[in-house]
């Protein structure tokens, strides 16, 4: 069973689909690339059932050919576009007042991303949320692979006993590299994997990120 929130010491947060609501924006790129190809649109439900990482078995499993078209050569087409509409995006409902509340309780919180490190920095600071951060941690390209390096590299910069530290997020694998550095773990089902596919993992799911004020 988690502790309360405010019972932990440090707090990684994901990113997309976890604090910042781009799962339309991704959806809508990732059709659009779908079109251009002749293959079958994804519905936002469908879209949420089958996302996974790492992001190249996305693509396989959504009809992409390799053979035809490189999978690095694909990811910048989505990045290329996605960062096109991003600051369309919004934080989701209740974000700023969480960020708030758990730095008022003196919790150290991270950002632990599967984006690219500068850009994920740059939009960071476009929601005037960095002051929250102790570390902004993303990969070094923009191809959305394994991210447990770097959460084992902050975790070990930061001095933090993984009993004392939780990660949220939205999808199996923050659930993965929880388990790799850990900590606890908590994913909230309105990103981009579905709330069936996650409460699979039997651990604790809530649908929207405001219902985390009533675990502190």
């Amino acid at each position: 069973m988690l502790k309360k929130i405010r019972e932990y010491k440090h707090i990684f947060w994901d990113w997309n689909g976890t604090l910042i609501n781009d799962v339309w924006l991704a959806v809508k790129v990732i059709n659009k690339m779908l079109k251009k190809r002749g293959l079958p649109q994804l519905s936002t439900r469908k879209y949420k059932e089958v996302f996974d990482f790492p992001v190249i078995q996305f693509y396989i499993r959504v009809g992409f050919e390799f053979s035809k078209e490189p999978f690095e050569e694909l990811a910048m087409e989505f990045v290329q576009e996605y960062y096109t509409h991003f600051s369309k995006c919004k934080l989701f409902a209740g974000a700023i007042s969480i960020l708030k509340k758990i730095h008022e309780h003196r919790i150290t919180q991270s950002i632990l991303s599967a984006s690219q490190e500068e850009t994920l920095k740059e939009k960071i600071k476009y929601y005037g949320i960095e002051k929250y951060f102790t570390r902004i941690v993303g990969l070094e390209n923009h191809y959305t692979e394994d991210k447990t390096e770097v959460a084992k590299k902050c975790l070990g910069e930061l001095s933090i006993n993984p009993d004392e530290a939780i990660l949220i997020g939205d999808t199996f694998h923050d659930y993965a590299v929880s388990k790799e550095i850990g900590c606890d773990c908590l994913l909230i089902a309105q990103g981009h994997q579905s709330y069936r596919r996650l409460k699979k993992l039997g651990i604790l799911v809530i649908k929207r990120l405001s219902e985390l004020r009533g675990y502190f």
